[in-house]
């Protein structure tokens, strides 16, 4: 089948490796896409926001599934653009509705499916412009650190866990009257703030049935031993090693299967992925948020453990029949290191060339902000190449991972060099 891949990331050109390696593609678009998936795919310079051109394209092609990487063409409904469409409800969209999307499009959304179907999670409240006062004074009857969420989308950087009181209530005032974030902090998200260890959990589902793919842990801050800025992830671990059967039983029987049935019963549909952002506190896990769409860096460790044809699972999710199909994991461990540009994740420069990607061994090289220019690889983003390793340890992955770093080279390039430090 021709398929269209939406997005330009590590996570696209991950899954693109991977669709790739099925029977059941025979051609595969990539909008826009980046370096590393034109050398596997045909890259479209299409804008994924635009959804008729998006029609336009899909029909000339035949195209006969969509992919949908990112967040945003979910949120703006891409999946209902197509299945109300009489020219285009022939292709299934793999990604939730508008409706299902606001699990990630709005915070405050997703809260309070939480509350409504008895999901663990933290306690909360929202405000917007005209009860920022009233936020101030919530803050106050919390213990610190305060946690601080834009409701809208904001790359992955909306949140702020903040110690000092004085510095809460500022950031609030400056989150929802200054518009840091602009619409995306037009309501804020306070939160109780949880102490534990994060871990995330992804989840295929067809709307009824689903299957819980390979957990995760993600490195979210620039700095080394958890320091600095967050980032949209500095490098992952797949399996999580304390993630052991009670925690995972816990995991499945308190928070994914009612996650499913809650959203059957809102009359949501839903058929992509559920990424669960998760914090176990003494051993029991608690909901922190969740994405509509795969993780970025995790897709680049979680994707490569599936040994089960991905074409084929999406197939299944298409036409609801996602409890025919049994999912064979790698039991391996897989991670992946991210080398970013310097400056990253504030200002930083591009259109560096990359030199070393044909030296790479043992390792896979998924590009994330890159572009060919004049037949050269040159960096066209903040996340630069994410490389990914399979070991029988997670520190025999880490360390073919590093050593594969070593023979990349462009200018400011920068890579965290602790990624699974907590799990030593």
């Amino acid at each position: 089948m021709t398929i269209l891949l939406l997005g330009s990331g590590g996570r696209e050109h991950t899954l693109a490796w991977k669709m790739l390696q099925s029977n059941k593609c025979s051609k595969l678009f990539v909008a826009p896409g980046n370096a590393g998936t034109s050398q596997i795919a045909t890259n479209v310079n299409l804008n994924i926001l635009d959804f008729d051109a998006l029609k336009t394209f899909a029909l000339a092609e035949r195209v006969e599934m969509i992919v949908v990487g990112p967040e945003d063409p979910l949120v703006a409904g891409i999946y209902d653009f197509f299945v109300s469409d009489s020219d285009l409800n022939h292709i299934p969209v793999i990604g939730p509705s508008k409706a299902g999307a606001q699990l990630e499009g709005s915070k405050e959304f997703a809260k309070e499916f939480l509350i409504k179907h008895k999901i663990p999670t933290a306690a909360y409240d929202s405000f917007t412009k005209d009860t920022v006062e009233k936020g101030c004074r919530f803050l106050e009857t919390l213990q610190p650190p305060y946690v601080l969420k834009a409701d809208g989308l904001a790359a992955g950087k909306g949140v702020l866990i903040i110690q000092d009181l004085a510095e809460a209530k500022a950031e609030l005032r400056n989150m929802l009257v200054h518009e840091k974030f602009g619409t995306a902090s037009a309501k804020v998200v306070i939160e109780e703030f949880l102490d534990g260890i994060e871990l995330s959990c992804f989840v295929l589902t067809d709307g009824i049935n689903y299957k819980i793919l390979p957990t995760a842990k993600d490195y979210k801050r620039i700095g080394e031993g958890d320091s600095g800025l967050n980032t949209g992830g500095m490098g992952a671990v797949s399996p999580v090693p304390f993630a052991d059967a009670i925690l995972l039983e816990k995991i499945e029987t308190r928070i994914v299967k009612p996650t499913i049935a809650g959203l059957q019963s809102d009359g949501i549909e839903y058929k992509g992925f559920v990424f669960i952002g998760l914090i176990v506190v003494k051993g029991e896990p608690i909901v922190i948020e969740y994405n509509v769409r795969m993780g970025d860096p995790e897709t680049e460790v979680v994707i490569p453990r599936l040994k089960s044809d991905l074409v084929a699972l999406f197939q299944a999710v298409g036409n609801q029949t996602l409890d025919k199909i049994s999912l064979e994991i790698d039991e391996r461990s897989a991670t992946t290191i991210m080398v970013v540009s310097g400056g990253y994740p504030e200002e930083y420069e591009k259109g560096f060339e990359i030199s070393g990607l044909e030296n790479i061994e043992d390792s896979i090289a998924f590009h994330a902000g890159t572009k060919l220019e004049n037949g050269k690889v040159h960096t066209n983003g903040g996340r630069v190449i994410a490389v990914t390793s399979f070991g029988e340890s997670f520190q025999e992955a880490i360390k073919k991972s590093y050593q594969n770093i070593d023979k990349l080279h462009f200018d400011k390039m920068y890579f965290r060099k602790d990624i699974g430090f907590d799990l030593f």
